[in-house]
């Protein structure tokens, strides 16, 4: 019997047989109308294919439908949970998770003016944990390393009137696991449910592991301090990369398996010595990184290099001295050690640029042999600033601007682009990105050339259903190709989805719809070669979309 759950609009007919299932899962940031109704974060599957389908419609997952009291999606259930629990007041500044390889980014994280950051879950990958930062210190953004390894988020430090950015260690676990019980059993605080024993999920790693990849779904996190930004008081976004291909934790005689559940425990130095040296894994982990920190208020940038982070991190899990990483806890003594406690891991401000224009969004390339940083400004420039070799580490003579693109007026938002219709020779995570150009009310496809110094708008999106566009992200495409991205717009209450290029499924022979090389095109809306996928009404005014194919 064939059985089709939720709506779709591609493809057809429904077949009894799944074909490769896959769905991509958005975390929703927005001011809500009714905040004693709604938390501000919602959950919306934005693509999914199904049995022979496609759906291109952002709609409120039926995966959730039966899950509790008839919110699923209108309110994200961790979020409420926190709500419930009287840890959250106020709105959601910021929503995000970490961008790149599909399969990679299961949840997001959200924060919170009053300085709650929670754990975001979808209905398979939903941990949850929180924390909260000190009286006074008020978020405003916040980023995720490549491989989930740390949060780092942007403060306005309102007692000691100085900018800074807080530096959140992250470990993954299996889903519905609690990081300290290996046992399970723990009443999980959704109904009389209990947590799980740790068993292998997705090869996550068997233990918990602060500071090393994971595959996103967050179970522990511990704030290790805060790093100064000097002359910069209002920090407003921040982006952030290692320069590392999270393929690169992909074991190929595990047949592309994470690396997690082969090696745990870092305890036995057999496994533990393959990290080191000349070790079979001793590039399957970063080394460093880059974040990029904007003022919009200052028209500042500022660059913090994150070597001395992850030298350190890596030296105890993967050195020869005891094995430290075994006293998990909260104190600044136990793992993973603060800044305090050991403050020759703390990053460092390598640079501070002052802008001609106000900044007002910015973004990074993930890996490869280029490693840019790429910072909107108001008026309509997309700037772009060398980073050196980030996987060995970003200096400041690295830091200089190498070109500038120009875009639409006040580009309030940078997202990866993560397939192009037109060029697969290119790797758009780190040669294209998607513009949203709120002032002009369009989308923007900006491709940059082979060394990375200059760029071109390539294609753009608009129409007059796009109200207000705040915020735009770019679907994750797993097996099938999808070409559907999102877009929050604030002022018109919604997140609208455009395909902008073919639906192809896997090839499964001619009984299925939209199969290779053609697959099923789109209709072209006037003179644009995209289509118009649907809208669906927030309970108030979305700013922030994240999404990603969850497991």
């Amino acid at each position: 019997m064939s059985y089709h759950a939720g709506t779709w609009q591609v493809g057809g007919p429904v077949s009894a047989d799944p074909g490769l299932y896959s769905t991509n899962q958005a975390h929703v940031g927005f001011v809500a109308d009714d905040p004693t109704a709604r938390v501000g974060v919602g959950d919306l599957q934005v693509s999914a294919v199904d049995r022979n389908t496609f759906s291109q419609a952002p709609q409120l997952p039926w995966q959730e439908a039966m899950a509790w009291d008839g919110s699923a999606g209108r309110n994200n259930y961790n979020i409420t949970t926190y709500k419930n629990a009287g840890l959250v007041t106020g709105d959601p500044v910021a929503v995000t998770r970490c961008g790149g390889r599909t399969g990679f980014c299961a949840t997001s994280l959200v924060a919170f003016n009053n300085g709650l950051i929670g754990t975001a879950g979808s209905n398979t990958a939903n941990n949850r944990t929180s924390l909260k930062l000190p009286e006074g210190k008020v978020p405003t953004g916040m980023a995720v390393t490549n491989n989930s390894e740390y949060a780092l988020v942007t403060v306005w430090d309102t007692v000691a009137l100085k900018g800074q950015v807080a530096v959140i260690s992250l470990a993954g676990l299996c889903n519905n696991c609690d990081p300290f019980n290996p046992n399970g059993g723990t009443p999980t605080g959704i109904g009389s449910t209990t947590y799980s024993a740790w068993y292998d999920w997705w090869h996550e790693w068997g233990a918990v592991y602060p500071g090393l990849p994971n595959m996103g779904n967050t179970a522990f996190m511990k704030v290790l301090g805060y790093v100064d930004l000097p002359g910069m008081n209002a920090p407003t976004e921040i982006a952030v990369t290692t320069g590392f291909d999270q393929f690169h934790t992909a074991l190929p005689e595990k047949y592309g398996e994470f690396m997690g559940e082969t090696y745990t425990p870092l305890t036995d130095p057999v496994k533990r010595a393959t990290f080191s040296g000349t070790g079979t894994n001793a590039n399957r982990y970063a080394k460093a990184g880059v974040a990029v920190v904007i003022s919009k208020s200052e028209k500042k940038a500022a660059f913090i290099d994150l070597k001395p982070l992850f030298s350190y991190v890596n030296s105890v899990y993967f050195g020869t001295g005891p094995t430290e990483f075994t006293n998990l806890g909260y104190a600044d003594t136990q793992w993973p050690y603060t800044f305090a406690s050991k403050p020759q891991q703390t990053p460092t401000v390598i640079a501070t640029v002052t802008l001609d224009d106000r900044p007002t969004a910015v973004r990074t390339t993930l890996f490869g042999p280029v490693h840019r940083a790429w910072i909107a400004t108001e008026s309509g420039s997309l700037r772009i600033y060398g980073l050196g070799n980030v996987p060995t580490g970003t200096t400041a003579t690295d830091v200089v601007e190498k070109g500038r693109v120009a875009v639409g007026r006040n580009p309030t938002s940078l997202a990866l682009s993560k397939i192009d219709p037109e060029n697969k020779t290119i790797e758009p995570l780190n040669q294209q990105v998607l513009v949203a150009a709120r002032g002009d009310r369009k989308i923007q496809w900006v491709r940059f050339g082979s060394d990375g110094n200059s760029g071109s708008v390539v294609r753009t999106l608009q129409d007059s259903r796009i109200v207000d566009p705040i915020a735009v992200e770019d679907a994750d495409n797993f097996a099938s190709d999808n070409m559907v991205l999102s877009i929050a717009d604030y002022t018109g209450r919604s997140v609208s989805n455009y395909r902008y290029g073919a639906v192809i499924f896997a090839n499964r022979g001619t009984s299925w719809a939209c199969q290779p090389p053609t697959g099923c095109p789109v209709q072209p809306t006037g003179s644009m070669n995209m289509e118009f996928g649907g809208s669906h009404a927030m309970e108030g005014r979305p700013f922030h979309i994240r999404t990603a194919n969850v497991p």
